[in-house]
């Protein structure tokens, strides 16, 4: 009996491209911890909402970097779960940002879809989740022979 398993090593996944899509959500986590930490020290009071989603994005950006950079099932888990909670809320703030901008006084990083950061923001999850799926392990039923 054969008990063979498909698609590609999931370790493989913080190796080659992979790396550079790590490294893609460091700049990210960097880049919107100091934005968000620099919006809350500096005008908290002119755009809470706006400047606590910028922190939570930025929270974000750090499990995304952290799970996809580590091996093991439940890193795989976890960067699943954090990028698509990244895509959730690039969808969610793009469009309420977009159709209730008065809701947004001051801009998060996924504002406009992160129109300010070239619309990366929209793209990276989709990346993420994609490189990911490339890189789950599989369970492929045995054949059996008569």
């Amino acid at each position: 009996m054969n008990t063979a398993h498909t698609s590609t090593d999931p370790s493989g996944r913080s190796s080659g491209p992979g790396r550079i899509l790590i490294a893609v959500y460091a700049i990210f986590a960097l880049a919107a911890t100091a934005r968000a930490g620099f919006q809350i020290a500096t005008a908290f009071e002119q755009a809470p909402l706006a400047y606590l989603l910028s922190a939570f994005a930025a929270v974000v950006y750090i499990v995304a970097t952290v799970s996809l950079a580590r091996k093991g099932a439940l890193w795989f888990k976890v960067a699943v779960g954090a990028i698509f909670v990244e895509l959730v809320g690039v969808l969610v703030v793009g469009s309420l940002s977009l159709f209730d901008a008065a809701a947004f006084p001051r801009a998060t990083v996924w504002s406009m879809y992160g129109a300010g950061y070239g619309f990366v923001p929209l793209l990276l999850p989709v990346l993420g989740l994609w490189w990911l799926y490339r890189h789950r392990t599989a369970a492929v039923p045995a054949s059996t022979t008569a």
